[in-house]
């Protein structure tokens, strides 16, 4: 027996050379092969640094036991704790009895009866699991067992019981979370709710994420009254400079619900494609072009906006228009040239067919930047931009435009007094295909318009700083006169007819969007106010015009634009027009905010806005929302919005959140006017009323992912609905 009463290291090496153990205590014991450690025994083994109050240790077996008040640490994360701990060198076997572990990355621990490790996997009997203060969580799991893998960080809990407050509030029999935040398959948290009318809502969505370059979410939803359904959406990144998705739905209603409802069709479906390239051409073609390339896809399709409302049950979510936009553009650019190809396609879902409905497929467009000449006094642009307006029945255009202005200016007075004049020459060409639906004596012949029309402007910008604030302003006029026109074709033809503002939405003037010149003087006032800091105080501008024709000649509307920030936090802005003719305003906006730090932010808008036109109706729409911080733990939200013209409330919401390191809870009221298609064609609108119960469990719950909790939609007692 050799006692030894200094700190000793004991290096014990195996077949694989890296299979080492090292031992520190202060004092050892050795008998036929077996040490015994006692006084501060340090272990350390391949990633684990473990302290022991004992250990023993077989050289024959390759078994290292320590005892009492065992603490370990794995790696730089994980911290365990235990009364006893077994090693198998040999077998690279690990055991704790109890066991206790802390993953301090995402700050969730897991205590057990007893564990088992094997390599990466460990086995944990019965424990609890939490991201609470362990010693009284606000929520735990409870679990009969459960398995661990230290490498990816894959925790699985079986036959789970989820306590809040040590009150039972779910059951599920497995349950999977990953301890980092590496994207993994897994199931995420599900989204539960009760309509008086669609039933009992469960959505459970499986995220699949097997390789780096995609993942595919697949969300199956049921609504126990009203039928079932599923979406899903594809995310794929292909390059570095690009990424795209896919989401595609189906829902089948009902045939109680639909029929009851009058719903238009009885099945819901669509999808929707977004890619974006910000390199396509030297990616695509292999090419090494030195400009900027890119190119953007967003398509959409569906037979109804259910699909769009049946895709969530948060109804600040849902759709509010029934047209469709598809869009593809793509582009090249450099420092002087423009070059750009757009597609845009239209769907007006309240249609059975939209052949007739004008798609523009494509649009070509090419643009000059602006160049000066002789030392800046030239300045000049070149803008050309062709468009394929088509549809399957009535008429097509193809419609090309030209835009050139060249300016020439100047300063006088030492730079006091800047002039200028501008001379734009603009055309405008129309070739005309297709047949018309219904035969008129419409002309649509092929015509080609252009036009030289010129501006004189004179300003003068002025800055002054004082003591505390800088003063800057802008003053200007700017005079428009025609000049020479040439037309020929549908331009001379439908002239006379298409310039009265009541026949615009006639066919025949669909392509026509040729305006008069008019002589026309107009002066600008700008001037904007920074505190020492050079930051915005006042913004002010105001504009007024002055025709000179012979009809509809006089002053044009005053315009008022306002901007200040009235103290810190506290800003107001106006913009607003004026109309001498009817002795009114055509439009106001008004808009007062708060901002506290992020701690308390109000906003309240109001926009009105009168065309004086009695078949067109008025805006008159008031928008408000609070937010309101009380401290770290309570946030309180409020949102209103209010038609006056419809006196129809379009929207509510009133509620509360209350957030702690390791849950939120949150109770939210919310009122919703959201749009259904009905099987008369017609849009029309359905009032809501939801309760929304928000629970996150963090972190297994992240507060920026998708709402966890509970919604109760109440029943519409909304007139007509």
């Amino acid at each position: 027996m050799l006692r030894l009463y200094i700190v000793f290291i004991l290096l014990v090496s195996f077949l694989n050379a890296n299979d080492k153990v090292e031992v520190y205590a202060t004092t050892m014991d050795t008998k036929d092969n077996v040490v015994e450690a006692k006084g501060d025994v340090v272990v350390i083994y391949q990633d684990y640094h473990l302290n022991a109050s004992r250990a023993i240790y077989d050289r024959n077996t390759g078994e290292l036991e320590l005892f009492d008040n065992i603490r370990a640490t794995q790696g730089d994360s994980i911290k365990l704790l235990g009364s006893y701990a077994k090693l198998n060198i040999l077998k690279k076997e690990r055991t704790f009895k109890p066991f206790y572990m802390l993953e301090q990355k995402s700050n969730v621990w897991l205590s057990g009866s007893e564990s088992f490790a094997k390599d990466a996997e460990v086995e944990v009997a019965s424990g609890v699991m939490s991201g609470c203060n362990p010693n009284d969580p606000l929520w735990k799991m409870e679990f009969t067992s459960s398995d661990y893998n230290t490498d990816t960080m894959w925790l699985n809990l079986y036959n789970t019981r989820i306590y809040i407050y040590d009150i039972p509030v779910f059951y599920t029999p497995y349950f999977g979370y990953s301890l980092d935040t590496t994207r993994r398959t897994g199931l995420l948290p599900p989204m539960v709710g009760f309509s008086e009318n669609e039933g009992l809502y469960y959505e459970q969505a499986l995220f699949i994420a097997e390789y780096n370059w995609w993942d595919l979410e697949l969300t199956p939803q049921i609504r126990t009254n009203r039928g079932f359904g599923m979406y899903s959406t594809f995310r794929f990144v292909d390059t570095s400079s690009s990424r795209g998705s896919l989401t595609t739905g189906y829902f089948k209603e009902k045939n109680d619900y639909y029929l009851k409802n009058l719903l238009a069709n009885d099945k819901h479906y669509g999808f929707n494609f977004n890619y974006k390239n910000s390199d396509f051409l030297n990616e695509w073609l292999d090419m090494s072009l030195d400009g900027q390339s890119g190119i953007y896809i967003d398509i959409h399709n569906m037979n109804d906006v259910e699909y769009i409302n049946l895709s969530t049950n948060d109804i600040t979510k849902n759709a509010t228009s029934t047209q469709l936009l598809s869009r593809i553009n793509l582009f090249y650019n450099t420092d002087n040239n423009y070059i750009g190809a757009y597609f845009k396609h239209y769907k007006n879902l309240t249609l059975d067919s939209n052949k007739r409905t004008l798609q523009n497929l494509p649009a070509i467009q090419y643009h000059r930047y602006l160049d000066t000449l002789l030392d800046n006094h030239i300045l000049y642009s070149l803008d050309i931009k062709s468009n394929n307006y088509y549809r399957e029945v009535g008429k097509s255009a193809i419609q090309t435009d030209i835009n050139l202005p060249i300016t020439l200016q100047t300063s006088i007075f030492d730079e006091y007094i800047n002039i200028s004049y501008k001379s734009n020459i603009y055309a405008q060409q129309t070739s005309f295909k297709g047949d018309e639906e219904v035969i008129t004596t419409d002309k649509y012949s092929s015509g080609f318009f252009a036009r030289n029309y010129h501006t004189f402007s004179l300003s003068s910008q002025q800055a002054r700083a004082f003591d505390e604030i800088t003063h800057v302003i802008d003053i200007g006029t700017l005079y428009t006169v025609g000049g020479t026109e040439t037309r020929s074709g549908y331009y001379q033809e439908q002239k006379d007819y298409c310039s009265i503002a009541e026949n615009k939405s006639k066919a025949i003037c669909e392509f026509y969007n040729i305006s008069d010149i008019e002589e026309n003087l107009q002066f600008y006032f700008s001037q904007y106010i920074y505190d020492s800091l050079g930051e915005q105080i006042i913004y002010h501008r105001l504009a007024q015009s002055f025709s000179y024709e012979d009809v509809n000649g006089g002053a044009g509307e005053l315009e008022n634009e306002l901007d200040f920030r009235v103290v810190d936090g506290i800003n107001f802005y106006n913009n607003m027009f004026y109309n001498y003719d009817e002795n009114a305003f055509s439009k106001v906006f008004n808009r007062l905010s708060y901002n506290n730090n992020n701690n308390f932010t109000l906003s309240v808008s109001h926009m009105y806005k009168d065309t004086f036109l009695q078949a067109t109706q008025n805006t008159n729409y008031l928008t408000s929302s609070i937010n309101y911080r009380y401290d770290k733990h309570y946030s309180y939200s409020f949102r209103y919005r209010y038609d006056f013209e419809t006196s129809e409330k379009k929207s509510f919401e009133i509620g509360f959140l209350y957030q702690k390191r390791c849950w939120d809870f949150g109770l939210t009221y919310l009122e919703n006017n959201r749009p259904i298609l009905s099987q008369n064609g017609i849009s029309n609108s359905i009032y809501e009323r939801y309760i929304y119960l928000t629970i996150r469990l963090k972190p297994i719950m992240s507060s920026t992912g998708k709402m966890s909790g509970f919604s109760f939609r109440l029943p519409d007692t909304s007139e007509g609905n």
